[in-house]
């Protein structure tokens, strides 16, 4: 059965086996592992994970994708195949629950995927995820650097860095028009006011041409003063921008505007 990849859901079917020796390296798999896979296509790393670890959550928006993926399947009974928009799903409830991330992520959802599996489904340890290269650059991006937002900023603070490997567009059918990465981290205590700080840097980088302390003034999260003020408890000018601060400082600015 030939199923064609939809450009309208970020399908880029892996086709390249070579790719999952590496793969199974920057994800550290187990025999004990339970993996959430995200955008399983054809079940080429579907199939991979299942003969390796102890359960597989794959979920697939694309119910053209059911047959060809029930046939690849066949016989592996530790995969739930699961049809329906992971952003929708309730991730954080699927049993077991799933202690890794590892997939080709389609290229519309891998950023929100991330900041909300990072944030809702607390049983994640780690994660190995093919994006775009951009996208892998974005989320671990130093202050400063074009790459660097709010997405930085989040990532940051809930996850560290263990690897990064190119992937060469061949990998996929079709090649994408973009270059791609496998990028691996691994989860990291949160700040205790995670949640008050994600509204702060949402805000802070919700305005990137105004200042933070009017960035966070027009969000409705503090007056102008008060951000002003605790830009200077913490050390920075009036005049900072969201792009300057380091994840922890946004940690500060946040106990003090909630002091």
């Amino acid at each position: 059965m030939s199923v064609s990849p939809k450009k309208s859901l970020g399908q880029h079917f892996l086709v390249d086996r070579n790719l999952l020796v590496v793969i199974e390296r920057l994800a550290n798999l187990s025999s004990g592992d339970v993996v959430l896979e995200v955008g399983p296509g054809l079940g080429v790393l579907t199939t991979f994970l299942a003969d390796r670890v102890r359960h597989v959550h794959a979920i697939e928006l694309d119910r053209a994708l059911e047959a060809p993926l029930r046939d690849a399947l066949s016989g592996r009974a530790t995969v739930d195949l699961v049809f329906g928009d992971a952003l929708a799903v309730d991730l954080d409830a699927l049993d077991p629950p799933p202690s890794k991330l590892v997939a080709n992520l389609p290229y519309n959802v891998a950023t929100p995927l991330v900041a909300e599996t990072l944030i809702g489904v607390p049983a994640l340890a780690s994660w190995c995820v093919m994006v775009q290269r951009e996208v892998a650059d974005r989320f671990f991006a130093e202050p400063g650097t074009k790459a660097y937002g709010a997405v930085s900023v989040l990532v940051r603070l809930h996850a560290r860095r263990t690897g990064l490997h190119p992937v060469s567009r061949t990998v996929f059918r079709p090649p994408p028009n973009v270059d791609s990465a496998l990028v691996a981290f691994d989860r990291i205590p949160p700040p205790a006011n995670a949640e008050q700080v994600r509204r702060v840097v949402t805000a802070a980088f919700g305005h990137r041409r105004k200042t933070l302390a009017n960035a966070v003034a027009l969000a409705g999260l503090a007056t102008r003063e008060d951000a002003v003020g605790a830009l200077e408890t913490i050390g920075r000018r009036p005049d900072a921008r969201a792009e300057a601060l380091q994840p922890d400082e946004f940690v500060r600015l946040t106990e003090a505007l909630t002091a």
